[in-house]
């Protein structure tokens, strides 16, 4: 599958579970949950198995629990832009330090390709070149980023005119094949056709020097998986990968 991606360049930098604060024209703020299980099932025979990404696209819908079950980061999108029925789309990401509240860096999407619907406000997944458009990001930070503790992930997105219950993002990082981390976080209620914000506050995980240092060394062998969910179905799924070596 094709996909584009954006390129963001930072000075300073690190990776973490945390909190959920969403706002829109009412608010609301939410603890978030933390996930972090391999899991398997049983075959016939009684013996279990991993589970892996093609198990989950034969699937009618794909839950929470089964991403969570995935050993590595994937190798494919598990569900087609299409499965976002909700017309949810995101148009600005900012990160900063929490300690310092210095912004390491900000995305925002431009009116230009905010208009790129059709006739029914609805993206426009007729061409297969443009399916993947904006599901995928590619990051480059300095060493420093893996010194960072805490930091905010503030979300902008929009939603069509169907509300949405029980919205969750549910990312996992992965180095190589060593699961860093499993966020989850819950985004609650959003009323039709509004207008949202939200932090997410990223807890760093500990590791080792020696870890950090390979991470440093191999970039864009860290990676994450995104994938959100309505009332536990997968709508979304984006990918992101990550180096830690600008600047040297």
């Amino acid at each position: 599958m094709s996909s584009s991606s954006v390129k963001v360049t930072t000075g300073s930098g690190g990776g973490g579970g945390g909190t959920n604060q969403l706002q829109s024209s009412s608010s609301s703020t939410s603890t978030s949950k933390k996930t972090n299980k391999i899991g398997r099932r049983s075959g016939k025979d009684g013996s279990s198995k991993l589970i892996n990404e093609d198990d989950l696209l034969v699937k009618e819908f794909i839950s929470p629990d089964d991403v969570c079950s995935l050993p590595s980061i994937t190798k494919q999108y598990l569900c087609s832009s299409a499965a976002n029925i909700y017309d949810i789309e995101f148009t600005r990401f900012k990160i900063r330090d929490m300690e310092t509240g210095v912004v390491l860096f900000e995305i925002v999407k431009s009116a230009k390709q905010q208009q790129s619907t059709n006739q029914n406000g609805r993206q426009d997944y007729s061409d297969p070149k443009m399916t993947n458009i904006g599901r995928f990001v590619r990051y480059n930070f300095t060493p420093n980023f893996l010194e960072l503790k805490t930091v905010g992930a503030s979300i902008e997105f929009k939603v069509g005119p169907k509300p949405i219950q029980n919205f969750r993002m549910i990312e996992r990082h992965f180095f190589q094949d060593t699961l860093l981390k499993t966020f989850d976080f819950d985004f609650g209620f959003c009323i039709p056709n509004s207008i949202n914000t939200c932090e997410h506050i990223y807890e760093f995980p500990s590791i080792t020097s020696e870890l950090c240092q390979e991470m440093i060394n191999n970039p864009y062998e860290t990676k994450s998986d995104s994938f959100y969910f309505v009332d536990n179905r997968l709508i979304m799924h984006n990918k992101a990968d990550y180096s830690y070596n600008c600047g040297l």
